[in-house]
């Protein structure tokens, strides 16, 4: 059960609430260490399933954690970007807020619509544009924090949002991929 890739899995999730409270109150150094701990996260995203299929330890347990774990990073992050309380205004503001509030409603619905499709004994493997859906959203959150670090460089915050709103557009992609095979299996 405790394999490495499981191992990795649980690290990320366990990692969540270090990153919440480095974000809390952050300034310019703890925004450094927190984008350094995101993305040793975010690269054992990568590495877990990576190894798992690597030495056939793929798991039930490891294809249940992995994508709560990135859900819970992911939401936690955009919680945290939107409420950041030392810069004015936050990292996600005004209009961009819609970008992330897709992203977090279409996590609710797919997650919702998975254990659904479960209770059917259906399953619905991850595409390969949720996998780069998946990535583009760390790459926007890892830029947005990091420009809380180099605030000098506006250009990172810019990037950042520019991705975020292409993670949200592929976000609705994927998201109705999705709903259009549970939809198949609603009466």
């Amino acid at each position: 059960m405790l394999t490495l890739p499981n191992l990795l899995t649980l690290s990320r999730i366990l990692a969540v609430p270090i990153l919440v409270f480095l974000l809390w109150q952050p300034g310019w150094a703890g925004y450094a260490v927190t984008f350094a701990l995101y993305c040793l996260v975010g690269i054992t995203d990568y590495f877990d399933g990576y190894v798992a299929r690597a030495r056939g330890t793929v798991s039930r347990l490891g294809q249940f954690l992995d994508p709560i774990a990135d859900k819970i990073m992911v939401a936690a992050v955009i919680l945290m970007l939107v409420s950041t309380r030392d810069s004015s205004p936050p990292v996600i503001h005004g209009v961009h807020i819609i970008p992330a509030l897709v992203i977090l409603l279409r996590e609710i619905m797919v997650s919702g619509l998975r254990e659904y499709l479960a209770g059917l004994r259906v399953s619905v493997p991850v595409s390969q544009l949720a996998k780069w859906k998946t990535t583009i959203q760390i790459v926007a959150l890892g830029a947005l924090i990091l420009a809380g670090a180099l605030t000098q460089w506006p250009w990172i915050h810019q990037i950042g949002l520019g991705c975020l709103w292409l993670a949200a557009g592929l976000t609705l992609i994927t998201g109705w991929d999705y709903l259009r095979v549970g939809l198949k299996h609603m009466d």
